[in-house]
């Protein structure tokens, strides 16, 4: 599957230190060519650890330094961290950063490991469990309706939505698009999802080669180190 990865243009902010067990990042590689790395060294500064690069749901989450760190994704753990290519794929973590989500996209040019990295702020104080966080990466508007909330996206753009429903419900989700060369809207899907309020959710709405209409991808992300969610 190929997309329009707007992802790689939404946000970009990374660490060195110790690992924190309560500072992490999950990783998901959406769009994964059949020959993509399955595994890969993610290096921090200070050291190194083997990630799984998941195309269907996040990975489990990685302990990440504290502090403003420079994040590489290495084909295997650097013998001299003074040397590490400068081509290899990386991103910056700001230190007020306390969680994240590293989304990959293909980078064939790139001859250190074939991704590129991008970096979304998912910290438990701007993304709270039960918000579900949206990606629109075509070039239709999208909206509808979630459970109780409403969605409206211009192409290309991202939003975080609040909780569609209370506890443990089902919920209606209606959604359509507006296609750039048609003025009438056309369904995206029209089923029911299930509410998961100790959970953040996050949603991408692609274009998938070959197909008409958009379709919806959505990975749930529950994270036991929220303090909140220890307490439910």
């Amino acid at each position: 599957m190929r997309f329009p990865f707007l992802i790689l243009t939404l946000l970009a902010t990374l660490v060195s230190g110790r690992a924190d067990p309560s500072r992490t990042c999950r990783i998901l590689f959406l769009g994964a060519p059949p020959d993509a790395p399955k595994e890969l060294e993610l290096f921090d500064g200070k050291g190194s650890q083997k990630v799984s690069l998941p195309q269907m749901n996040f990975s489990e989450p990685y302990p990440l330094p504290a502090g403003a760190l420079t994040l590489r994704l290495l084909p295997a753990p650097p013998e001299d961290p003074a040397a590490i290519d400068p081509a290899a794929p990386s991103a910056v973590l700001a230190a007020e950063i306390s969680h994240c989500y590293l989304l990959l996209s293909p980078d064939p040019e790139n001859s250190v490991a074939p991704v590129k990295i991008q970096v979304i702020d998912a910290s438990m104080d701007r993304f709270r469990r039960g918000q579900m966080l949206w990606f629109n990466l075509t070039a239709h508007r999208v909206g509808g309706i979630l459970g109780s909330q409403r969605l409206a996206m211009n192409p290309n753009s991202r939003t975080i939505v609040d909780a569609p429903a209370d506890g443990n419900e089902s919920y209606p989700v209606e959604l359509s698009y507006h296609p750039i060369d048609d003025p009438r809207l056309r369904p995206i899907c029209r089923t029911t999802w299930q509410q998961n309020p100790n959970a953040r959710s996050v949603y991408f709405v692609v274009q998938e080669a070959g197909k008409r209409n958009p379709s919806v991808m959505g990975f749930p992300d529950y994270r036991a180190s929220d303090p909140a969610a220890a307490t439910e």
